[in-house]
Parts: C-alpha cells; sequence; structure tokens
C-alpha cells in the first residue's frame, strides 16, 4: 500500500540522499520558510497555536456576551457550556507547538 507522505513520490534520489546530511530545522524558524525541502507533516502546519488560541478567546468571549445579554434566552441558557468549551479548548491548545 502506497503510503500518502512518501518520500519516493516527494523527493528525487539525490535530494532523499542530502536529506541525510542537512540538520532538521529548530522549532523557532517553522515561520521561516525552509532552505532545503523538508518533508513536513500537514498536522504540524495545522496544529499551531495561535490560530487556535484566537479562535478559543473568540469562544470564550461569545460566550460572556452571552451571559451578559439580555434578550435571548437560549443565549443565555447556553452561555456557561460556549464559555466552558472555549476555557478547555484554550488549555489544550496552550500545549500545541508555536
Amino acid at each position: 500500500m502506497r503510503q500518502p507522505f512518501s518520500s519516493a513520490d516527494t523527493l528525487t534520489k539525490a535530494e532523499r540522499d542530502a536529506e541525510n546530511t542537512v540538520p532538521r530545522p529548530d522549532a523557532a524558524s517553522a515561520n521561516e520558510r525552509p532552505k532545503a525541502r523538508y518533508r513536513i507533516h500537514p498536522a504540524q502546519r495545522i496544529l499551531v497555536r495561535g490560530p487556535w488560541e484566537m479562535a478559543a478567546s473568540i469562544t470564550i468571549g461569545v460566550g460572556v456576551v452571552m451571559l451578559m445579554q439580555p434578550f435571548f434566552m437560549w443565549a443565555y441558557s447556553w452561555s456557561f457550556l460556549v464559555t466552558l468549551v472555549g476555557t478547555v479548548m484554550f488549555i489544550i491548545v496552550s500545549h500545541f507547538p508555536e
């Protein structure tokens, strides 16, 4: 069975040989464009802290606004759950790499 991230499909033989001599980039340079063609799993690009922390903060903010508005009972009823989900999400996301 062919793997989706197979080195045989993404790199030439010369690039595979050169890959063993080039050091892996450190975590701090994840925002920079790599000098060599590294095979990076898509999860390493998606599971970064910045956008997910912003989404968790917005979720918490929406929950607080739902709690304080005087117009809709359904929003008040769901406000605690939305705030709790945002808080738990923020705790989990704070452990993601930058």
